[in-house]
């Protein structure tokens, strides 16, 4: 029988690795799921990441620019085709601030609680497992800039509390948290992002967080 374990990360941009100010991407291994997939695997452990992040997500809300960049948008079949999870990851939010929408924390959160209900009603085959669900909250907006900064106009202010309001789902929905301010910033580039040695820091800091959920689910 197959032992390996199997997490989903479902994200954005922050988590595909885009390299701020250019249009470039991180390898895997320097992404922060690579990280944590590193670190996972030691003392014989065998874990598979599979990452589902798409440049621009939202929780909840549609880009008038591009189709798709709803999270519930499909969610449904990605959780089908995945199964059987022993984790899925969301790291979500950032993009609910983008200037063309007039969104606050609890906007951003509660979209978050669709989300998880969603990952929790997916059509999944007879006997495999719901898995548990890391909600992991992205750094705080940080004065957006360089090309990217219209995009984000206002979103460092109108995203203040989304770490709060997404721990505050964590309890009411019974999913395990994590807050990324925690450990890192937003990128000191673009103030939105995150920088390669900040992938590093998260990938290494959701490591013990992320194998504990595993041990106990």
């Amino acid at each position: 029988m197959d032992e390996t374990k199997h997490i989903l990360v479902y994200s954005d941009s922050l988590t595909w690795g885009i390299i701020p100010g250019t249009r470039q991407r991180l390898p895997f291994d320097s992404r922060w799921p690579g990280v944590m997939h590193k670190g996972l695997n030691v003392d014989g452990e065998r874990i598979r990441v599979t990452e589902d992040c798409l440049n621009g997500r939202r929780t909840v809300f549609d880009d008038p620019y591009k189709p798709g960049r709803n999270a519930l948008a499909g969610i449904h079949q990605v959780i089908e085709a995945q199964s059987p999870l022993d984790c899925v990851i969301l790291l979500l939010g950032t993009n609910d601030f983008q200037s063309m929408h007039s969104h606050n924390a609890w906007h951003s959160a509660t979209g978050l609680v669709a989300v998880v209900n969603a990952v929790r009603t997916a059509p999944i085959e007879p006997g495999m497992p719901v898995p548990p669900i890391l909600l992991v909250a992205p750094p705080q907006l940080d004065n957006p800039r360089g090309p990217i900064g219209p995009k984000f106009s206002g979103g460092d202010v109108a995203s203040r509390g989304l770490a709060d309001a997404i721990r505050q789902v964590s309890v009411d929905t019974g999913c395990a948290f994590f807050d990324a301010n925690a450990v890192t910033t937003s990128s000191t580039v673009d103030g939105v992002h995150l920088d390669a040695n900040q992938h590093e820091t998260l990938g290494r800091a959701l490591t013990p967080v992320v194998a504990e959920l595993l041990r106990s689910a």
